[in-house]
């Protein structure tokens, strides 16, 4: 097995430093799964969704050098499992960098070596080395690494303005643990929370909805029935506190009392948080 990448330039940098980011404050630990055109982060354990759960993409193409080679030619992948938040660390000393490095070594133990070098004023490059420690996986659990497989969902919606859709769901969290979010597929959505002391609800429209075929929403569904799903206020929060890659497209799409889907969508990244329902 051999992986090594390099990202040259500010704007690639700074991409994988927000998505680093972003996957460090959703999941403690995390699998990076090496494929030859993408990486992938996703939650570690079971592939289930008794709670909630990652999955990001990185193309090949945000890399000025990539090659790698799987465990063999049939199965050209690698699944490696890592602390998140030393991956962000690491990734957050490239800030001003002029590159960084990634490399599949065995100090000891297998790592992820990230290499970040800095220019100095005077010209001169200064390498900063990270030996972050990996457990590779056997490909008996690859399995479970994988995104949730599911069927087409009831409604997907575009998102409100991302700053007043936070704002929003931190006043519910200050009121409840539940919160309730329906829509519908003429551009409707409501989030509402419910004690034995107050309600509150908020209402959206004219939000948007994606083609149906794009998402695959049953043709013949009622463009003004609610569909909804009751979630964990502080999972939906930590979402919507943690993303930090700004995208220009971020949308849910919601099954029925059974699961909320959130997407978000860039040019070289696309991350998916699912939050099964209460």
């Amino acid at each position: 097995m051999k992986f090594r990448a390099k990202i040259i330039g500010k704007g690639s940098l700074d991409l994988f430093i927000q998505v680093s980011s972003t996957v460090a404050r959703l999941v403690k630990v995390c699998v990076l799964r090496v494929c030859p055109d993408r990486i992938c982060f996703g939650s570690a354990g079971s592939g289930g969704l008794q709670e909630a759960r990652l999955w990001c993409e990185v193309q090949q193409r945000a890399f000025q050098h990539f090659r790698m080679e799987g465990v063999s030619e049939e199965l050209n992948e690698i699944h490696l499992e890592l602390m998140a938040e030393h991956l962000s660390r690491a990734a957050r000393s490239a800030v001003g960098a002029s590159s960084l490095k990634l490399q599949l070594t065995h100090k000891r133990c297998p790592c992820l070596t990230v290499v970040v070098e800095l220019a100095s004023p005077l010209g001169r490059v200064r390498s900063v080395m990270h030996d972050l420690p990996v457990r590779v996986l056997p490909r008996r659990v690859w399995r479970d690494c994988l995104p949730p497989s599911l069927n087409a969902s009831d409604v997907s919606i575009y998102l409100p303005r991302w700053r007043m859709l936070r704002s929003i769901v931190e006043r519910m969290v200050n009121v409840g643990d539940h919160v309730l979010l329906e829509a519908n597929l003429s551009g409707k959505m409501t989030l509402s929370i419910e004690t034995e002391v107050v309600s509150i609800k908020s209402y959206f429209k004219n939000l948007g909805n994606p083609p149906k075929s794009a998402v695959g929403v049953p043709q013949n569904r009622d463009l003004e029935s609610m569909v909804q799903v009751r979630v964990d206020n502080r999972k939906l929060l930590q979402f919507l506190e943690g993303q930090q890659i700004n995208p220009p497209t971020a949308l849910c799409n919601i099954w029925d009392n059974a699961l909320l889907h959130l997407v978000l969508v860039q040019e070289d990244v696309s991350l998916q948080y699912f939050i099964p329902a209460l």
